[in-house]
């Protein structure tokens, strides 16, 4: 009979053998492959922590003993043997989120997924356990060996060895890679460790070598793992550097023995001070098509056939391929150019540019903030760096773009892809908060190209930018069709659409464009003429948009970011500053956390439908709903007729 239908919370595990667990184990991976397959998800990491998250959970007591993901993407083991069991709504709306996610389950601790920040958080939990009497609580924190290529958990490991007294366990989930392989001196001493002839003989013996572990392991556990002075002092190759640190190791430990987990573990919570545990694994562990998968091991996957792990979609061309072949392009033309990014090569498209250019990338690990200030540096010697991120990540770095790239006027171009709404990833992978962000920056430009031409063209216009950083974002998924413009403005505007009178101008912001021009021809239906533009470098506002808007009776802005100190609010500021009273309606997201949907129901919820902003511009040009538009008389054509009107 099925295991896994019987465990409905962690506790189930209790009564079980080591060869049901090792039975429990295979099942779970049959039934990832299954599930994940027809909804799409994060497959491959959760693959290779099966075994690891069922010896926690059979070793600690969640949720009194908090479980803390890093990142959280590993969690769907967690899931199912926290009672969460129906996946066939994964990451849809209403059904499981695909990170944790505290509205679902008591279990979930941290709901950013955001790497790096879990050893930080640990420690604070655990520093409020025991300063709250509750100190006999044990706080894991599950560590992807990526994480530590991130300079908060250094600064957290450096807390966390200065006050010893707490029952901490971090556990290291090895398996090489964070997205692709992860890089660094730290994951080459992980390597080596992996490698060497050592954990060889643990990997094949690790079952009679940890029921040994009796009084003998335990002396060697006290002695010769001495603590972190021996395991980050093997990353720099300093042994004096991280001398002063003191925080028990244990490891390595082969992350699929069953047998050797629980024995470690419990070696870990018995310790009563904070302890390291170093588990390899295998991403995409039990399932050959992830294993054969050189890119990324079905890091993340679409709706796939479980048999062959062959794609069932058939999307067209992506917003992240258009300009993978773009900047390929200016790398031959420009030898200056380099391309950075910070453990998402693949990702955001910069394999296509290594391969073409081995020399000219550098992949920083999860280190935004070091991403961006060597940016500064490079630009300063003479390159021009282009750095590509997912745009929720560009958060973590935002001082350095401002004090290290703006301030010092550093010719710095970054790429954001996944701007904006990108669906069942949830919020805190909605790219939603860049506009607002980066736009105060002095000096800075941003560019949200509507389809592949203008991408690959901003592209070409940003590296030309020496003096300043430049932006150029776009979302996730197939590229918008192609839409040509009627008219390109002295200052790079480009006019889309012209209606018969100048009532409403619409300023779409990227993709939006198609949009707009879906509410203008409504709107033409209803007599009142819309004048569409793609401004196409949204930062600065041009010259050409405040004397448009000065003609027409109503502005409206359309953005796929937060419309609290979005392009909208800069539009009516810099009218204002001009003297233009025309009146201004910023659509965009709400400043609010929005949780996973689909990119339609998000935009819906937002209002952010052709037939809804239709609608409320005519409520508007009716003088019927705020902000109303300008009278008519007031542009002098009212006695003229419709075809008349310019």
């Amino acid at each position: 009979m099925p295991i896994l239908p019987s465990i409905s919370g962690p506790r189930d595990l209790d009564s079980l053998s080591e060869e049901q667990l090792i039975e429990l184990a295979g099942e779970v991976r049959e039934f990832l492959v299954e599930n994940v397959s027809r909804t799409g998800g994060h497959l491959g990491p959760n693959l290779g922590v099966v075994e690891l998250t069922i010896a926690l959970h059979r070793t600690f007591s969640s949720p009194d003993d908090p479980f803390i993901f890093d990142t959280g993407h590993q969690s769907y083991v967690h899931k199912l043997l926290t009672g969460r069991q129906d996946f066939s709504s994964l990451r849809v709306r209403g059904g499981l989120a695909g990170y944790p996610q505290r509205g679902e389950s008591a279990h979930d601790v941290v709901e950013s997924s955001h790497a790096s920040s879990s050893l930080s958080w640990a420690d604070g939990v655990s520093r409020a356990l025991t300063a709250t009497g509750r100190g006999d609580r044990h706080v894991v924190a599950v560590v992807g060996d990526g994480a530590l290529t991130g300079g908060m958990t250094w600064e957290a490991l450096n807390n966390i060895s200065d006050d010893n007294d707490r029952n901490l366990v971090i556990v290291v989930n090895d398996n090489g890679r964070s997205y692709a392989p992860t890089i660094g001196g730290m994951s080459r001493y992980l390597n080596r460790v992996r490698t060497a002839a050592t954990y060889k003989e643990l990997h094949h013996k690790s079952d009679r070598l940890f029921r040994a572990f009796g009084p003998v392991g335990r002396a060697v556990f006290r002695g010769v793992r001495g603590g972190t002075h021996g395991f980050l002092s093997r990353f720099t190759n300093n042994e004096a550097l991280y001398s002063n640190l003191d925080i028990k190791y244990l490891g390595p430990v082969d992350g699929h023995d069953l047998p050797a987990l629980l024995e470690t573990l419990e070696l870990a919570k018995s310790y009563g001070a904070p302890v390291i545990v170093h588990a390899i694994t295998e991403k995409g562990r039990g399932y050959q098509p992830a294993r054969d998968d050189e890119a990324d091991q079905f890091h993340a996957v679409g709706r796939i056939d479980p048999t062959t792990g062959e794609t069932l979609s058939s999307g067209g061309t992506g917003w992240t391929e258009v300009f993978s072949d773009a900047l390929v392009s200016v790398g031959e033309r420009r030898d200056d150019v380099i391309a950075m990014t910070a453990a998402m090569l693949r990702p955001t498209g910069l394999a296509p540019f290594a391969e073409r250019f081995p020399d000219r990338v550098y992949d920083v690990g999860i280190a935004e903030q070091h991403a961006v200030a060597s940016a500064a540096g490079l630009a300063f010697g003479g390159l021009h760096p282009v750095v590509a991120l997912y745009a929720t990540f560009m958060n973590r770095a935002f001082d350095q773009v401002l004090m290290d790239v703006a301030l010092h006027r550093a010719g710095v171009t970054f790429v954001l892809d996944r701007a904006g709404v990108t669906g069942p990833d949830g919020p805190s992978h909605h790219g939603m908060w860049d506009l607002a962000m980066l736009q105060i920056v002095p000096h800075i430009r941003i560019a949200a190209p509507r389809d592949a031409a203008r991408l690959t063209e901003a592209l070409d216009e940003a590296v030309l930018v020496d003096d300043a950083p430049t932006v150029i974002r776009f979302p996730k998924g197939d590229v918008s069709p192609e839409l040509p413009a009627i008219e390109r403005l002295h200052d790079g505007v480009d006019v889309l659409a012209r209606g018969e009178s100048e009532d409403v101008l619409l300023v779409a912001i990227g993709p939006f464009a198609a949009l707009a021009m879906d509410v203008a021809e409504r709107l033409r239906a209803q007599g009142i003429g819309a004048t569409v533009i793609d401004p196409r470098w949204a930062i600065p506002v041009q010259p050409s948009i405040v004397s448009m808007a000065a003609r027409h009776r109503l502005v409206i802005t359309i953005e796929d970011g937060i419309r609290v100190g979005g392009i909208g609010t800069r539009v009516r500021q810099v009218l204002r500053e001009a003297g233009i009273d025309t009146a201004v309606d910023e659509l965009g997201l709400p400043d609010e956390f929005i949780d996973h949907a689909s990119r339609d129901q998000i935009l819906d919820d937002a209002g952010l439908t052709a037939s809804k902003i239709a609608q409320d511009v005519v409520s508007q040009v009716l003088g019927t709903r705020i902000p109303v538009a300008r009278d008519a008389r007031a542009n002098g054509t009212m006695d003229l007729p419709l075809h008349e009107r310019r």
